[in-house]
C-alpha cells in the first residue's frame, strides 16, 4: 500500500544570497494535521527555510523541490504564488507590532483578507472577523475588532494576527517565533490555543522556533537545523529521550542549571532594603475632573523587600506587574515613595549626591544590541564609568582594569587581537552581553541590575552567560536583582523569589519553596509554563 502523499515536502532545498550557501541540501516533509516544530538557534536557517515555501526572500537562490501537494512551488508564477499565500498556507511573525499595519484597525485587516481571499461581502467579512476574533480567544471582540494595534496588549496581538492567519481557513499554518515576545503563562496560552484551532480546523502546523520547552508541549516531530544543516529529525519522544546528533545533545543540555549555586541565608545587615516601596505615574485625565487635581497611575503598591550581599533576588511576574518600575527606582532613575536605602544610603535625584552610589548599583539590559553604542569600541565603552568614577587613573592604569575585566568576563586579547579597538558589531550576541557585562562590573559594584539579561540570546549561549553571573557573584561576593519571566533562569540564579502582580507581592520567599511549592494561584499559573521536567 502507497503512503500517502506528503501536504509539503522539501527536496534538496538550497537557499543562497549572492552565491553564499546559507542553507544546504534540507529534505523535510509534513503530512496534513501534523505538527513539526523546526527547531535551531539564531542563524540555523530555520526561519529562511520557512520563508522559502512562500517565496518571500527577495534576491534569494532557491535551488530543489518545494513541494506543495505534489506541485513545485519554486516553479508557480507570481499569480499562483499570490493565490496560494494566506489562501492555502499562511504565516504568524515573530513579532505581531511590526507585522500587523499600525494605520488599520485590527478588524480591518482580518476583514480585508476574507474580502480578498474568500471574496466575502464587506458586512459579511466584518461579522466573520468578528467571530475569529472571539474563536482565538480575544475578550469583548466587537470591541476590539475596531481597536488598533497599540491599543492591545502583546496576547491580545498574537491572537489577532493568529485570527487573520487563519481566516481563509488554510491547510498549513508557518508559525515563525509566535510566542517569543510574550510572557511565559501567555506563551502557553497561546501555544494550547494554537493546538485546539490545529485541531479544530485539521491544518498542519510548522513551529519555528528555539524555545525547547514549547517544542515539548506542542509537537509530534521535531527537525533540528545547525548552521543551514538538517542534523536530526524524527518523533518528539525519539529525539527529546535519544538524542544521535552532538548539537541536538547541546541543545538539550541547554537548560540553565543552579552548577552547584548554594541556597545560602547569610547573616548580617541587608545590602539593599526597601519598606513601601512606591512607584506613581502622573496621567491626563481628559475633561474637566483633570482641571482641578493631579491624577495618578500606580505601578508599584508599597512593596518591601530586602537583598543580602553576594544574593540573588529574582522578580518574576508578567508584563504590567510593575517588574520594570520596581528596577528603575532601584537605579534611581524614577522617582519612587516609601524607603529605599543602601548601606545607609539612598537617591536623592541630584547628579552629583548620587555619584557615588550610582558607582555600588549598575545595570546590564536584556539587549546587547542596543544597550551598546555602535560609535564607541570596546575599549571607550569598558572605561566610560571609570572615566566618570576613577578619574584619578592614569592611562595605562585605566587600560589594564578594563583589560582585566574584559578577560573575567571571557574576553580576552589573545582570542581577539585588538580587542579595545573593535567596535560591537563585530562581535556574537552573547560577546556583547559579556562587553555590557565588564562596562558594569569595572567599577566593582555591589548590587548588579539583571533585567531579562539572557532573553534575546540563544539557548547555549543564555546557559554560559548564566554561568558567568554565578562565578562572577561568589569571586566578588555581589548581590544581584534579577528581572525575568523566564522561570528555568530564576532556578539557575536566584536565592529569594518575589512574585508581582499589578503592582504588588503576591508571593515571596527562598527560591526552593516559591518556585517548588507555591502559595499563591497566580504563582502556580507562571510555573505552568515552565515544567521541571
Amino acid at each position: 500500500m502507497n503512503a500517502p502523499q506528503a501536504l509539503l515536502e522539501l527536496k534538496d532545498l538550497r537557499i543562497a544570497f549572492g552565491g553564499q550557501a546559507v542553507v544546504h541540501g534540507v529534505n523535510l516533509s509534513l503530512q496534513a494535521g501534523e505538527r513539526v516544530a523546526l527547531v535551531g538557534e539564531s542563524g540555523s536557517g530555520k526561519s529562511v527555510t520557512a520563508l522559502s515555501v512562500l517565496r518571500l526572500l527577495e534576491s534569494a537562490e532557491l535551488t530543489g523541490q518545494v513541494l506543495w501537494q505534489g506541485q513545485d512551488l519554486l516553479r508557480q508564477t507570481p499569480a499562483e504564488m499570490q493565490r496560494i499565500r494566506g489562501d492555502e498556507i499562511a504565516m504568524i511573525f515573530q513579532e505581531p507590532m511590526t507585522a500587523l499595519n499600525p494605520l488599520m484597525t485590527v478588524g480591518a485587516q482580518i476583514s480585508e483578507v476574507l474580502q480578498l481571499k474568500k471574496l466575502l461581502s464587506r458586512r459579511d467579512a466584518d461579522a466573520r472577523a468578528v467571530h475569529l476574533l472571539a474563536e482565538t480567544g480575544i475578550d469583548d471582540p466587537e470591541r476590539r475588532f475596531g481597536a488598533y494595534p497599540h491599543q492591545l496588549s502583546g496576547g491580545q496581538r498574537q491572537r489577532a494576527m493568529m485570527a487573520m492567519a487563519l481566516a481563509s481557513e488554510p491547510k498549513l499554518l508557518l508559525a515563525d517565533e509566535p510566542t517569543t515576545a510574550l510572557d511565559a503563562s501567555l506563551r502557553l496560552q497561546m501555544l494550547q490555543l494554537l493546538a485546539d484551532l490545529q485541531q479544530k480546523t485539521g491544518m498542519a502546523v510548522l513551529l519555528i522556533t528555539h524555545d525547547l520547552a514549547l517544542v515539548r508541549h506542542f509537537a509530534d516531530r521535531v527537525a533540528v537545523m545547525e548552521k543551514g544543516h538538517l542534523v536530526e529529525q524524527g518523533a518528539l519522544a525519539d529525539v527529546f529521550s535519544r538524542p544521535q546528533h552532538p548539537y541536538t545533545q547541546k541543545l538539550l543540555d541547554s537548560r540553565p542549571t543552579r552548577d552547584g549555586l548554594a541556597t545560602i541565608y547569610p547573616a548580617g545587615a541587608p545590602l539593599v532594603q526597601a519598606k513601601g516601596l512606591q512607584v506613581r505615574y502622573p496621567m491626563n485625565v481628559p475633561g474637566f475632573r483633570g482641571w482641578f487635581r493631579q491624577h495618578h497611575f500606580t505601578a508599584v503598591y508599597g512593596v518591601d523587600f530586602s537583598i543580602m550581599p553576594g544574593t540573588t533576588l529574582g522578580v518574576m511576574g508578567e508584563s504590567g506587574s510593575g517588574k520594570s518600575s520596581l528596577a528603575q527606582a532601584v537605579l534611581g532613575l524614577i522617582p519612587f515613595g516609601g524607603e529605599l536605602s543602601f548601606g545607609g544610603q539612598t537617591w536623592q535625584g541630584i547628579p552629583g549626591r548620587d555619584k557615588a552610589l550610582r558607582q555600588k548599583v549598575q545595570v546590564v539590559f536584556q539587549d546587547p544590541y542596543g544597550s551598546l553604542s555602535p560609535r564607541m569600541t570596546v575599549g571607550e565603552i569598558v572605561s566610560e564609568g571609570l572615566r566618570l568614577h576613577q578619574p584619578q587613573l592614569s592611562g595605562p592604569d585605566m587600560q589594564a582594569r578594563v583589560l582585566a575585566t574584559l578577560a573575567e568576563v571571557g574576553l580576552t586579547t589573545a582570542e581577539f587581537p585588538d580587542l579595545l579597538n573593535r567596535y560591537p558589531h563585530a562581535f556574537s550576541g552573547g560577546q556583547r552581553q559579556r562587553i555590557a557585562l565588564a562596562r558594569a562590573l569595572v567599577v566593582a559594584p555591589q548590587l548588579l541590575v539583571l533585567d531579562e539579561p539572557t532573553s534575546a540570546l540563544d539557548v547555549t549561549v543564555q546557559k554560559q552567560i548564566l554561568k558567568l553571573l554565578q562565578a562572577l557573584q561568589k569571586n566578588r561576593n555581589m548581590a544581584y536583582l534579577l528581572i525575568t519571566h523566564d522561570i528555568d533562569v530564576l532556578r539557575a540564579m536566584a536565592h529569594q523569589v518575589m512574585v508581582l502582580q499589578a503592582g504588588q507581592i503576591v508571593e515571596a520567599g527562598p527560591a526552593e519553596q516559591v518556585l517548588h511549592s507555591p502559595g499563591h494561584d497566580y504563582t502556580r499559573t507562571l510555573l505552568a509554563a515552565f515544567p521541571d521536567a
